[in-house]
């Protein structure tokens, strides 16, 4: 039987965040925090909010709009879509196939990936092996998040997480164009399962009346585990992946990641010898939108004109599982 590689890229972007913004001001007023220390230990300013009649779908289908439009596609073109959330509707159906009624994209199979805060790094990686071995040609990724629905507002915790949805549609490249995904890199360590977790709502801990009392159904997190696991992952699977396509750190134009805090992309950026400028951020004005936040970071840069032909780009993420990752692209 003839296997069938072909070279994947990206050829449209869109994202989305809600209209309401929660400032770091405003939460100096319901928890015990201040403007200036989460700007400096996190880089965050303030955060999207969803509204109460709006969910993850919703995000997730405006981005998917967007980015099907920029891609000069229709939501017929669709074959495959992918949502990568922590955050999703409902236990069931898939949000992805919520999305797929909204967005209209009947022609398409739909489902689900949850890596949290990797899952669009993780979610490229299934899109690009179906559109490379030819099962499908057109294949969107959204990542999407409303962390504000699993936050306890009372917690000094809620300050890190705001809402958001971005995507990307992926499709096959010309034969002869050398562009396109060069590498992915994906790792996951179960050891690390409860440094965060929402500890109900799931098998293990139905919604009772218990779990909501005792507020099991808003994120917990361990910052220092996290900041710890971060900085010594990301580097190790960014060097790999650079070693796998004969690449040097030098070689890469810009570093689009995960968005976890400015402590951890300081760190990490060192540890690998990129100079900081190269590192991609706009956590000042989201937060850290879980899935949503490469998405949304490279649909900024696109709209701004700074992703050119040729530009060697770097993804990165890790998050709660654990779970973590890298990708290369040569910019078509």
């Amino acid at each position: 039987m003839t296997q069938i590689v072909r070279k994947v890229r990206i050829i449209g972007t869109g994202s989305y965040t809600p209209e309401r913004i929660l400032t770091n001001k405003e939460l100096e007023k319901m928890v015990d925090t201040n403007d200036e220390w989460i700007f400096n230990a996190l880089g965050i300013r303030e955060r999207h909010i969803i509204d109460s009649n709006q969910a993850t779908s919703d995000l997730a289908a405006e981005s998917g709009m967007r980015a099907i439009e920029n891609a000069g596609l229709t939501p017929d073109d669709i074959d495959l879509i992918i949502v990568a959330t922590s955050t999703p509707d409902r236990l069931a159906p898939s949000t992805a196939c919520i999305v797929q009624d909204k967005m209209k994209a009947y022609n398409s199979a739909a489902f689900d990936v949850a890596a949290v805060c990797s899952g669009f790094l993780f979610g490229m990686s299934v899109a690009a092996q179906f559109i490379a071995s030819g099962v499908y040609n057109n294949v969107i990724v959204i990542g999407a998040d409303t962390f504000s629905t699993i936050t306890d507002w009372t917690s000094r915790d809620c300050i890190f997480f705001g809402d958001g949805a971005g995507a990307a549609v992926m499709t096959h490249t010309n034969g002869n164009y050398d562009g396109g995904f060069l590498a992915f890199r994906l790792y996951s360590d179960g050891r690390g399962k409860y440094n965060f977790t929402v500890p109900a709502g799931g098998s293990e801990n139905p919604a009772s009346k218990e779990t909501l009392e005792k507020g099991m159904h808003y994120y917990k997190m361990d910052g220092k585990a996290v900041f710890d696991t971060a900085t010594r992952v990301l580097p190790e699977a960014i060097q790999q992946v650079l070693r796998d396509v004969g690449l040097s750190i030098k070689d890469i134009d810009y570093m689009v990641p995960h968005q976890p805090s400015i402590g951890i992309l300081k760190k990490t950026a060192e540890i690998i010898g990129l100079p900081f400028e190269k590192v991609q951020i706009n956590m000042e004005k989201y937060a850290n939108t879980s899935g949503g936040t490469i998405p949304i970071l490279l649909d900024e840069l696109k709209r701004d004109g700074k992703i050119h032909k040729n530009n060697i780009i770097l993804f990165a993420a890790v998050g709660s599982g654990w779970t973590w990752g890298s990708a290369i692209i040569k910019w078509a």
